[in-house]
């Protein structure tokens, strides 16, 4: 029979069976449920005893997140893979920088990333940019490896880590943008006993309490929870927050043959809401080009009602089964079950007719308009992986393939106008001045519902093409169905619109890697996504293509020669080639898919001890040439020949912390971003800006650690997220206080 050593407990053997050769297994093992076809087949042999006996040695437990800055693998590839294997740049946000900068939201940590921007909307929705290009209204964020479409507010307290995957993702996931992809990365159970709880005090009445929950319940089994609850009357950006969340899994035969695991996962959010502060001119008869910020008001100034909410939620149960044969070969089928709601009331603010910098004063009069977005979306995913290495023509092959499956429902509700219907006005002298609406007395009913079924199949082969040098490629075929259908208060339908979308993502990349410590690489990949908002059709969108895209990039991996810290570069291009673009011809009809623009730089990424007691992480990314290439916009759309909204020539994050004693750690960063105009490209540009974070952390023993940490310490006034007509403000000082216990 076949020993393995769990993970847990190295002296621990768990009995398993010897599986056949994985080379030969048909495509069709991979389909849903194929896993535990396997199992059961592998557990029902008569002829085991008559097996030569194999004694495989399992590594040690795996380090997590919140071990180092630095990490050498990821999941984003499907299927656990080498750094230095992946043709494409990634950027690992590990735990341990999560917990050290007090990062709670995921915006939060794509904010100390390089190259990460944030449209604000007209729904409220933060648009990710990436490379320019955008992820949300793509559907580019994940758990886990798996779609995490809906708009709410992820928190990181169930978080080992953020990958970040740039460049083309629709080989490994499907529809996606040029920039990329992120995924968050959940904690799992590990067969020991460790537990940790946090408690941090800061600005704005600020209170967060986390827990992370670890119990051995077997040999190779264990159960881990981790909870958070958090408020404060402002995130420092003049948004209140109230929110908790749970997560609970359950993992058994952590490193043997057979591998199961479940898990349950609740937020919910009832924070409150800064729509943003409108841009400003210098006078009301201004160019409109000459708009700046309005240094006049702070950042955690609130000017909404007293009544405002944005409320969300998010439930869903995933549950996971991987088989690993022999030759490090394994199937990992995981299914998902999700529901998502949001109940959004805002108040859209603007300043009195007239108003300019020039005349600007406390007795400014600020109006409330309505911005209500309530929908809720549920989806089933169910996805099977599988992974293998072998030797077949005199060459070594590194095998994954899979299937995906996905069915996605959302519903839009309208809410019926108050009487009166206008929101009282209030001054710039008088924010926050209690005024309240009955949000109770709306009437509520489903405006819009969407309903898709998406297939997607892929396979790639890396192939160890001579000593150094590896060669990849990959295929992906997606097919998605999707309805849309409009309605009246009544509940008539007005409008019902189809689209069914078929089509092919490749990716191609050459590796090469004179030594353990350095990998060069060379990829091409392309990446579709649809011709029209997520989960939404138009007369002119339902029959067009997909957007196109490709990514070309060249660059490098390079570890020290003590492999305590990595540095990564790259130099790409990313363009979409036939961008939506409305022509005036068809826009009766269909979208024109004739626009194209392009973004190309330099990203420089390093992570890990320089020397014993110091730790770095840095992220840098230069875009010095962005353009629209093809369009036929006019007014404030995206102009032909100029540089697109939201693609700072400069941005970039520097993080680096020092053991001064056993006890004492201090730390220090630098946030910064280029000048930057809004999506829509205005003619105006949004100032750049640095922020400085500060650490102090002293530990009293290995089970009790104190930390000190103050954001934004200079109170940098800037725009965080932008907009045409308004911009949401970067949060102002914040001084929190955390103390952990460790048990």
């Amino acid at each position: 029979m076949t020993h393995l050593r769990s993970k847990a407990s190295e002296s621990s053997r768990t009995t398993a069976s010897q599986s056949g050769n994985p080379a030969l297994l048909p495509i069709g093992a991979m389909l849903l449920m194929g896993s535990f076809g396997v199992h059961a087949q592998t557990t029902n042999t008569t002829d085991v005893k008559s097996l030569t006996p194999v004694t495989i040695v399992e590594k040690a437990e795996e380090s997590q997140g919140k071990d180092s800055l630095r990490a050498t693998t990821t999941t984003i590839g499907k299927g656990k893979q080498e750094l230095r294997d992946i043709p494409q740049s990634i950027t690992v946000v590990t735990e341990k920088l999560v917990d050290d900068r007090n990062l709670d939201t995921l915006k939060d940590v794509l904010h100390n990333t390089a190259g990460v921007t944030f449209q604000a909307a007209e729904g409220g929705e933060e648009d990710i940019r990436l490379r320019g290009f955008s992820l949300a209204t793509s559907g580019d964020i994940f758990i886990d490896g798996m779609r995490d479409a809906a708009f709410y507010e992820r928190d990181t307290f169930n978080n080992d880590r953020i990958e970040l995957l740039r460049g083309s993702a629709s080989m490994l996931f499907g529809r996606g943008s040029t920039g990329g992809a992120v995924n968050q990365v959940s904690k799992q159970p590990r067969a020991i006993d460790e537990s940790e709880l946090t408690t941090t005090l800061g600005s704005y009445n600020y209170r967060r309490v986390t827990g992370d929950f670890n119990i051995r319940t077997g040999e190779d089994a264990g159960l881990r929870i981790t909870a958070m609850a958090t408020k404060a009357d402002s995130n420092g950006a003049g948004s209140s927050i109230d929110k908790r969340g749970m997560a609970a899994a359950y993992r058994f035969g952590i490193g043997t043959t057979d591998e199961f695991s479940v898990g349950l996962y609740t937020l919910r959010n009832d924070n409150g809401m800064n729509y943003g502060i409108r841009w400003i001119k210098p006078t009301s008869a201004s160019a409109t080009s000459t708009s700046t910020i309005n240094e006049a008001i702070a950042p955690n100034t609130y000017y909404g009602m007293a009544s405002d909410y944005n409320k969300g939620g998010a439930d869903y149960i995933t549950a996971s089964h991987t088989h690993r044969f022999q030759n490090d070969s394994e199937l990992k089928t995981t299914v998902r079950r999700g529901v998502f709601t949001r109940d959004q009331r805002a108040s859209a603010i603007n300043y009195g007719t007239g108003t300019g910098i020039n005349n600007f004063s406390d007795a400014t009069v600020i109006t409330r308009g309505n911005n209500n977005k309530i929908q809720d979306l549920n989806a089933t995913y169910a996805q099977s992986d599988f992974s293998t290495k072998f030797q077949a023509l005199g060459v070594r092959h590194e095998v994954l393939a899979g299937v995906d499956l996905a069915l996605e429902g959302k519903r839009v509700y309208a809410a019926s106008a108050l009487t009166p219907t206008a929101k009282p006005t209030t001054t710039v002298g008088t924010p926050s001045n209690g005024a309240w609406v009955d949000e109770g007395a709306r009437r509520l009913t489903v405006s819009s519902e969407f309903a898709a079924d998406n297939l997607g199949l892929y396979a790639q082969d890396l192939v160890q093409v001579a000593e150094h040098w590896k060669v990849l490629g990959g295929l992906r075929f997606d097919r998605m169905r999707g309805n849309y259908t409009t309605l009246n208060a009544a509940g008539i339908t007005t409008g019902a619109y189809q689209q069914t979308i078929g089509d092919w993502s490749q990716r191609l990349g050459v590796l090469y890697q004179p030594t353990a410590l350095s990998s060069y690489h060379f990829s091409w990949g392309t990446s579709f996504n649809t011709s029209a908002d997520t989960y939404s059709y138009s007369a002119n969108s339902a029959n067009t293509p997909p957007e196109q895209s490709r990514n070309i990039e060249l660059g490098a991996k390079l570890d020290s020669a003590d492999k305590m810290y990595s540095t990564r570069f790259a130099i790409f291009q990313s363009t979409k080639y036939n961008e939506r673009n409305t022509d005036p011809d068809s826009a009766a009809t269909q979208f024109l898919l004739s626009g194209q623009r392009h973004t190309t730089g330099l990203e420089v990424d390093i992570t890990g001890r320089i020397t014993p007691k110091w730790e770095v992480f840095g992220s840098y990314m230069w875009m010095p040439d962005a353009n629209i290439d093809v369009s036929n916009a006019t007014g404030n759309g995206a102009r032909q020949g100029e540089r697109p909204g939201l693609t700072p020539i400069h941005s970039g994050t520097v993080w680096t912390t020092y053991q001064f004693t056993p006890e004492l750690r201090l730390g220090t960063g630098i946030n910064f971003r280029g000048e930057q105009s809004p999506a829509t490209n205005p003619g105006f540009m949004a100032p750049a800006f640095a922020t400085l974070d500060l650490m102090a952390e002293y530990a009293f023993s290995e089970r009790y650690v104190i930390k000190g940490n103050v954001t934004n310490a200079l109170n940098k006034l800037y725009a965080d997220s932008l907009y045409t007509n308004f911009y949401i403000p970067g949060s102002g000082r914040n001084v929190q206080v955390t103390l952990t216990a460790k048990f």
